[in-house]
């Protein structure tokens, strides 16, 4: 059985932030129902490709069901709070006054189903000088520090190219709705949770912060790829934009242990390199040094030759390479489902995989694929009320037009 089998989600999220953690939720089993709205529904599903479902949608909503409701309609509105007891959590992540616009906040909701779990997740939060400005990732990582630990220490701060003030924050908002719904089935009560993406980025700045920052005293310095020779990026044949390895060197062992895998024994009694301190004055020429062995090789060949050998090292995969690397095919991490109008695509799965519960992957909905289902299945409606409700453009189904 799925570990949240049992789980019920109203997902009343958009673009990445809130899907991210609706779809972890889901990947563990839970039952997630997407709430949008009719003709439009989900921003997301336009980006880069217009109102459709493009591949930024389709990676952020697989295994959810669609349900499309006019919210700004009073039966509309109504509907949804008429769907809300059948549900243990609400999730949102619209922009700053939106929800309270449309009078679902967490005390109307409360009134009606008092053990709800609802979850808020916002830019800055909902109190505080900077609540009411809107944020997105690069807003959140810039506003949480990450930006100011990126690039190279003569160069500007860099935006970071991963999107963790948006899918970071998802994750652990996800961890904090299971945690309440576990408190909710000890003690039947139900609890806001509130999310701020500036204060969740900081999560992931916690290293950079303890080494760098001392308690607060300072800016953390940037540092590129060199954080410290001969850990650093190197260059592997045939020298494409990603031909790149990362070897890191921690400990003394893996010092000597790199020098015997490139047979350059003769680094370890060179006075420029004998020591940490020596190494880091003569980072260039080490540097220099360690490629001739890296242009030899393909990033795959440096990985794993010195992987073979206790080295950490890393080769630089692209967003092409990860579709085709063997050690996420073997390990099944890479699916292909099938969409009702895109055909077969690949998906990358969920990291953790629990032994007891696992749960298929599975394509995310069309726009209100699943609006006649839930409408039937939760308030016992029937084909002329649905139909009703779909010429007044209160609702609409996949395929269906509005009226």
């Amino acid at each position: 059985m799925p570990a949240l089998e049992s789980m019920r989600v109203l997902d009343m999220t958009q673009y990445e932030a809130g899907t991210s953690c609706t779809q972890a939720l889901a990947w563990l089993g839970a039952d997630v129902v997407k709430v949008e709205r009719p003709g439009v529904g989900d921003p997301g599903r336009g980006v880069a490709r217009g109102t459709d479902n493009s591949p930024y949608f389709l990676n952020w909503n697989s295994n959810k069901r669609s349900i499309a409701i006019d919210l700004e309609q009073p039966e509309g509105r109504d509907l949804l709070l008429r769907l809300l007891p059948r549900f243990d959590v609400f999730v949102e992540n619209y922009g700053p006054g939106v929800i309270e616009k449309l009078d679902l906040g967490y005390e109307v909701m409360r009134a009606v189903h008092p053990a709800i779990i609802y979850a808020r997740l916002k830019g800055f939060g909902l109190k505080g000088p900077y609540a009411h400005y809107k944020s997105y990732d690069m807003i959140a990582q810039a506003a949480g520090g990450a930006f100011s630990v990126t690039g190279t220490p003569d160069g500007p701060p860099m935006r970071p190219g991963y999107t963790v003030g948006d899918s970071g924050t998802g994750v652990q908002l996800a961890l904090a709705i299971t945690a309440a719904y576990v408190d909710r089935l000890r003690t039947g009560q139900g609890q806001e949770i509130e999310i701020s993406m500036q204060e969740a980025v900081t999560y992931f700045m916690r290293t950079q912060i303890a080494n760098g920052s001392q308690w607060g005293t300072r800016a953390a310095a940037r540092n590129g790829n060199r954080t410290g020779p001969p850990t650093d990026l190197y260059p592997c044949k045939p020298f494409g934009p990603n031909d790149y390895v990362y070897i890191m060197i921690v400990t003394s062992r893996m010092w000597d242990t790199l020098c015997a895998a490139i047979d350059r024994t003769d680094l370890l009694s060179d006075p420029r390199f004998a020591t940490g301190e020596a190494r880091r004055a003569h980072g260039d020429e080490l540097h220099a040094e360690i490629s001739k062995w890296t242009r030899e090789r393909t990033k795959h060949e440096a990985m794993a030759e010195l992987g073979d050998v206790g080295v950490p090292a890393g080769a630089t995969l692209d967003t092409r390479d990860l579709f085709t690397d063997p050690h996420l095919t073997a390990r099944g991490f890479v699916h292909r489902v099938q969409h009702p109008t895109e055909g077969e695509i690949p998906l990358l799965g969920w990291p953790a995989r629990l032994s007891r519960s696992r749960v298929p992957l599975a394509p995310a909905p069309l726009l209100g694929q699943h609006t006649e289902d839930v409408l039937a299945q939760e308030l016992a409606l029937e084909g002329a009320e649905i139909e009703r409700l779909r010429a007044s453009g209160v609702v609409a189904s996949a395929g269906v037009p509005t009226a």
